[in-house]
């Protein structure tokens, strides 16, 4: 089966971000808890509560070189901010130092559900 993208439920929005930094000075390996400190910081703007305890946030991949690559997901495909997700999630891990490129993919595969979220984030919201 093929996965599906964002173009297949909401064609104009952006599926992913992608910015270069052509950093050749890499003096600090990034580590996967500052990306994800970084990420804590951007709130869904429907439910008060971080992506990463949301539990949109499927993977994170750091290379030696500080390419940093995310698959994330949302809580559902027609989320009126979806194309403007990946774009936040890149802008927030922007501002590590070394950083030498950031890409941010939406992905579908496996559907999001509310056992993916942080205990934090379901006390917050009152889910159990």
């Amino acid at each position: 089966m093929e996965e599906k993208q964002l173009k297949d439920f909401l064609p104009e929005k952006n599926s992913s971000y992608l910015k270069k930094f052509n950093n050749l000075n890499i003096s600090t390996k990034i580590n996967k808890d500052q990306v994800i400190e970084c990420i804590k910081t951007v709130v869904d703007p429907e439910i008060p509560v971080n992506l990463y305890d949301l539990g949109l946030i499927y993977d994170i991949k750091i290379s030696d070189k500080n390419d940093i690559k995310i698959k994330m997901t949302l809580t559902n495909p027609n989320c009126p901010v979806a194309g403007t997700m990946p774009e936040s999630v890149g802008k927030s891990v922007e501002n590590l130092s070394n950083l030498n490129s950031i890409e941010v993919s939406l992905v579908w595969n496996p559907k999001w559900h509310k056992d993916l979220m942080s205990e934090e984030a379901k006390l917050a919201l009152d889910i159990f």
